[in-house]
C-alpha cells in the first residue's frame, strides 16, 4: 500500500509542477499519468476491484483539488514578480526634444536612419521623402524611441 500512496503523491506533485513550473511541456503531465496508471495497476493487481476503484476516486479527487489550488490567483501572486519596472534603457527622445528642434542627418534616412540633434544621436524616421546624409532636419513628432523628422528646405 505504501507504493500506491507514494505513486499517487508523486503524480500530484508532477501535476502541480506541470501547472506552475514547466507549463506547456507535457513532461509533468506525462509523469503524473505514469504515476497514476502505476498506482491504479498496483491497486487492482494486489488488492482487488474495490481498492482499485477507491484509488481511482482518490486520484481524481486529489487531481481536481491540486489543480484548483494551483490555479487560484493567490497562488500565482506568490510566484510572480511584485515590482514594476519603470525605467528604460535610454530616456525617451520626447523628454529631451520637442517638435520644431533642428538637427542634421548622420546617415541617409530611407526612411530610417540616425540624426544628431543638440549633440545627441537619435534613431529617426523620415515622414515623407528620403533624406540624404548631412541634410538639415526638423523634429515633427515621436514614435516610441524613434524621432519623426522632415527635411528642411
Amino acid at each position: 500500500m505504501f507504493y500506491i500512496v507514494l505513486l499517487i503523491l508523486l503524480g500530484v506533485l508532477f501535476l502541480v509542477a506541470e501547472l506552475l513550473v514547466i507549463t506547456g511541456s507535457v513532461i509533468g503531465a506525462s509523469l503524473a499519468l505514469v504515476c497514476y496508471g502505476s498506482a491504479i495497476y498496483l491497486a487492482f493487481a494486489q488488492y482487488g476491484t474495490l481498492v482499485g476503484v477507491i484509488v481511482i476516486a482518490v486520484i481524481l479527487l486529489l487531481s481536481l483539488i491540486s489543480t484548483v489550488v494551483s490555479l487560484r490567483a493567490k497562488t500565482w501572486r506568490k510566484l510572480s514578480l511584485q515590482q514594476e519596472i519603470e525605467s528604460a534603457s535610454m530616456p525617451l527622445p520626447e523628454q529631451k526634444l520637442k517638435a520644431g528642434d533642428c538637427g542634421v542627418a548622420l546617415s541617409r534616412l530611407a526612411p530610417a536612419g540616425k540624426v544628431e540633434i543638440d549633440g545627441t544621436i537619435y534613431e529617426a524616421r523620415s515622414m515623407d521623402v528620403f533624406i540624404d546624409q548631412r541634410s538639415e532636419v526638423e523634429v515633427v513628432g515621436f514614435e516610441n524611441f524613434t524621432v519623426l523628422v522632415k527635411k528642411i528646405n
